[in-house]
């Protein structure tokens, strides 16, 4: 993430860029730990969506502490990064609501947040597919809620991404929404999308292609 938030303050120290252009940094942000670490970890770099695949019955519980404790990690260091680099502008990236507009922001990030977890699921039931294509699902949902609800939200989806740059720049203006319609967002869809199978061994991000 410490790209995508890496962008956010770099644009705004030098003026801002357009927002299709920070839709494609996001878009890139997350593709790239996908393609590299897919094959050896699964590539789960957000809590929520870990949590959503717990839920929904597509990794063991016993797997999700130590995702969230790395994804939290990372995040952290990824904003300390970015400060020392760049300074605290735009508050390293922190997510605010526009104008403090809590009724738009919730409802926008619960549905993107959903459209993530969905995207994911995707990739885990069916593999990555002939020539990879399906990896593009999850980058594509972040980059296309950076585009659409990025001026209204900051366009969050993940927890870890919010909560470090708050903390290190004592940013928590409506911290709330995020830490509520996220994980909701996350868990509405993995209440409603159960995987068919339960050979966990045969499933997940990683494979190249389903067997069904």
């Amino acid at each position: 993430m410490g790209g995508g938030t890496g962008t956010i303050v770099v644009a705004s120290r030098f003026g801002g860029i357009p927002q299709w252009e920070m839709a494609i940094a996001w878009f890139l942000a997350v593709l790239l730990p996908i393609v590299f670490f897919i094959q050896l970890s699964g590539a789960h770099l957000n809590p929520i969506v870990s949590l959503a695949l717990a839920a929904s019955g597509r990794i063991a519980w016993r797997e999700v502490p130590p995702y969230v404790l790395g994804q939290l990690a990372g995040a952290f260091v990824g904003s300390a990064v970015v400060l020392v680099l760049f300074g605290d502008y735009s508050h390293l990236g922190a997510t605010v609501p526009a104008q403090g507009n809590v009724l738009l922001a919730f409802p926008a990030e619960f549905g993107f947040t959903g459209i993530l977890v969905a995207a994911v699921f995707v990739l885990a039931d069916l593999g990555e597919g002939m020539g990879r294509w399906r990896i593009l699902l999850p980058p594509s949902a972040v980059g296309l809620s950076t585009y659409v609800i990025g001026p209204w939200t900051g366009s969050s989806l993940n927890p870890a991404r919010t909560l470090a740059p708050a903390i290190l720049s004592g940013t928590y203006t409506d911290l709330w929404v995020y830490m509520t319609a996220v994980p909701l967002g996350a868990l509405f869809v993995a209440a409603l999308w159960r995987p068919r199978s339960v050979d966990r061994l045969d499933r997940g991000p990683g494979r190249l292609e389903t067997t069904r």
